[in-house]
């Protein structure tokens, strides 16, 4: 079943949960990302069907699709194993598809699912130079960073996720930062 999210702009995104029955449309996504989108969200740039069976296990899972039918975005949530109450959150738009709330509308959609799951903390591990990922979790709220070499480990509170009303304006850019976190 379908359901639609808004954007901050307004657009109605259709999405509904991902299951292994749409590798081929996912696989198909997958393909047409950069590979430096499919970097940032996974460390590579080749995903196998193994890659989604353990998300898709791990995890609660989203696809957003295109008027064609097409997978726009990949999104899931998914508690980790050795700390209670924090879940992670995974997230690729199609780059042709980014900064136009896709991502975001997706987030706060897991951000909710994670609350009403028990979770109290969104985690994202992701490389300190994806800027795309780190603007959009402050738009979730007011995440903290911990630098794990080129890495970093955020952490968003639920309480503050934005997944119940309306998006808080986005906090001032991190300070020394890259200029790009501002836009």
């Amino acid at each position: 079943m379908h359901q639609l999210l808004s954007t901050p702009a307004g657009a109605r995104i259709r999405f509904r949960r991902g299951s292994l029955a749409d590798w081929p449309l996912i696989d198909t996504f997958h393909q047409a990302c950069s590979a430096q989108a499919l970097h940032r969200r996974w460390g590579r740039t080749r995903i196998l069907r193994r890659d989604i069976e353990r998300l898709l296990h791990h995890s609660a899972s989203w696809i957003a699709l295109h008027a064609t039918n097409e997978v726009v975005a990949l999104a899931s949530a998914g508690p980790l194993g050795r700390e209670a109450g924090v879940f992670d959150l995974g997230l690729q738009v199609a780059d042709d598809h980014q900064r136009r709330g896709v991502g975001l509308a997706l987030a706060q959609h897991a951000a909710a699912h994670a609350r009403s799951q028990g979770g109290h903390t969104l985690s994202a591990y992701t490389e300190a130079s994806n800027w795309p990922l780190r603007t959009l979790v402050r738009r979730l709220g007011h995440p903290t960073e911990i630098r794990e070499g080129a890495h970093l480990d955020i952490r968003i509170p639920l309480t503050s996720a934005g997944a119940d009303g309306p998006i808080e304006p986005a906090p001032p850019p991190f300070s020394g930062g890259d200029p790009r976190a501002a836009e």
